[in-house]
């Protein structure tokens, strides 16, 4: 079929994935090639100390980008969307949506982004013998927990941002495992979460009295290819407010976009591994065997289809490279020259790549907010330097590409020297590769390891998530999900690899150590200026 019979037949299938910046929505074909495509901007508020959406933006925001998605098609085919034969919902992972009797939101959606929880994830991962970020939903909720929030009482559902969307989608309250490993440890024998855990939570909160046990407001965890329900009439016109999207179709399990990543870059069996490096940036290695011991860097999540995988998730990446090319975009205004901000990024990301090894000395912390691995509960962008360090165009730019990508070799360094986890794929994706082959030499040196960034890869987490969604469609196939994308999907495309050159992680050595040397200014930053 071509594209446009494709669409008319309703045997295209879509993948919308909420991101911390943009919506995408990704349609794709038989073949899961994207044929068209939609997106929403939207930014995070801190609103009383708190990082949020609101739920209007939420639904403003799907239904602006699904409308942006059927004016392409009506552009590029001349014909409307009336039936698909899929869809998939993918969004930032983590954070606290906690709704009541009435499917009512009892306080304002927590993102990921929220670092107010360090008791609460201190006192569980104690508890628990395993490491609990800040940002995971059960850290959420026993903090609210400690603070006697009185809407605790009131909980009849506990879900994610995907979650959410899906179940008024649909009317089904389930999670993809992945994204379910995000609120509370999954076991990943048995694909749910771990009862242990759960039972010794209950038994915490049980002195407070409450009408609920935590199994009793988590959504279902499912694996890749498990019936995640089909769409409603109401969850038809609540997407599409055009009224033309007919009710029906199947929808996969929902995920996060550490899921999505790693599908979109074929990242989903054992000894690969993907970087995710956007406004925040993330690590997905999956392992072979569970890691001798806890660490507090290293989160614990799973795979689509439940295969155990050390996160090392960072709260910073691009913004602060963002903020800077919009000042040097100012300045070329300045000067009377009209600069596409497509071509300045490329030239900044280039001139990096001529810049000394160690950064000339410079040090660039992008801290927007605040980053837990670092101990930072709270951020202040900061560019250190001495009297003495060279300061130039492409040192400054590179000590800028080495901070946004610096915090994930933390965590890294761990899983490779002190655990010895094997990987034979790293795959990289996100804005932080686009300059064709920088972003690669920089991470490379970081992790010393080849780094590979595949064509499709700038299709991010909404195509993966319509992947997802055609594994359910195409019923498997009869193969696993990581023989499905090896053979189907990518039929053994594996991307352009760049090897890490030694010079560069030598330097970017340097760089790390004066990185850690410095951070108690960037403490005294947060510190000094509220």
């Amino acid at each position: 079929m071509t594209a446009k019979e494709t669409i008319i037949a309703g045997k295209a299938i879509l993948g919308i994935e909420f991101g911390s910046t943009r919506i995408k929505a990704v349609l794709i074909d038989g073949e899961n090639k994207p044929i068209a495509q939609g997106s929403h901007t939207w930014e995070n508020q801190n609103v009383d100390g708190i990082w949020t959406y609101g739920i209007d933006r939420i639904w403003y925001g799907l239904q602006d980008c699904y409308a942006d998605l059927r004016k392409n098609v009506i552009e590029q085919f001349d014909c409307e969307i009336e039936h698909l034969a899929g869809i998939g919902i993918s969004a930032m992972m983590h954070g606290y949506m906690a709704f009541g009797q009435d499917d009512k939101i009892l306080i304002p959606f927590r993102t990921w982004r929220n670092t107010n929880t360090g008791k609460a994830a201190a006192e569980l991962s104690k508890l628990f013998n395993y490491n609990i970020p800040l940002r995971w939903s059960i850290s959420h909720l026993y903090q609210c927990i400690l603070e006697d929030m009185p809407h605790v009482k009131e909980i009849t559902y506990l879900t994610t941002l995907a979650g959410y969307i899906h179940w008024r989608l649909t009317g089904k309250k389930v999670l993809g495992v992945g994204d379910a490993s995000g609120m509370i440890p999954v076991d990943p024998k048995t694909k749910t979460y771990d009862a242990e855990m759960v039972r010794k939570f209950d038994e915490l909160v049980a002195p407070k009295g409450y009408g609920w046990k935590l199994l009793d407001i988590l959504p279902e965890s499912l694996s890749a290819g498990e019936d995640a329900g089909t769409l409603t009439a109401h969850g038809a016109e609540r997407l599409d407010i055009s009224g033309h999207l007919k009710p029906g179709c199947p929808l996969c399990p929902p995920e996060g976009d550490a899921g999505t990543g790693m599908v979109a870059t074929n990242a989903v069996k054992q000894r690969t591994g993907n970087v995710s490096a956007g406004t925040s940036s993330f690590s997905m290695i999956v392992l072979e065997k569970e890691l001798s011991k806890p660490y507090e860097c290293l989160d614990m999540v799973t795979t689509p289809d439940g295969s155990l995988v050390a996160m090392v998730h960072c709260n910073n990446c691009t913004s602060d490279i963002n903020a800077w090319v919009k000042v040097f975009k100012e300045y070329a205004e300045l000067l009377g020259v009209d600069q596409d901000t497509n071509t300045l990024y490329t030239r900044l990301f280039q001139i990096a790549d001529k810049g000394d090894a160690d950064c000339g000395g410079l040090i660039s912390y992008n801290y927007i907010s605040g980053e837990p691995i670092t101990g930072c509960m709270d951020g202040r962008p900061l560019v250190l330097r001495s009297a003495s360090d060279k300061l130039t165009l492409a040192n400054f730019m590179r000590a800028h590409l080495y901070g946004a990508i610096a915090v994930l070799k933390f965590g890294n360094d761990i899983l490779f020297k002190e655990e010895n986890v094997k990987v034979d794929r790293i795959t990289g994706h996100g804005g932080y590769f686009t300059t064709p082959v920088v972003g690669q030499k920089m991470l490379a040196a970081a992790l010393n390891s080849p780094i590979s960034v595949m064509e499709t890869a700038g299709e991010g987490g909404a195509w993966g998530i319509a992947l997802l969604a055609a594994y359910v469609v195409n019923n498997h196939q009869g193969l696993t999900l990581p023989e499905w994308l090896d053979d189907v999907v990518f039929a053994g495309n594996t991307g352009s690899s760049v090897d890490p050159n030694p010079a560069d992680v030598e330097g970017f050595n340097v760089y790390i150590e004066n990185y850690k040397a410095c951070l108690p200014a960037e403490q005294a930053a947060v510190e000094c200026k509220k």
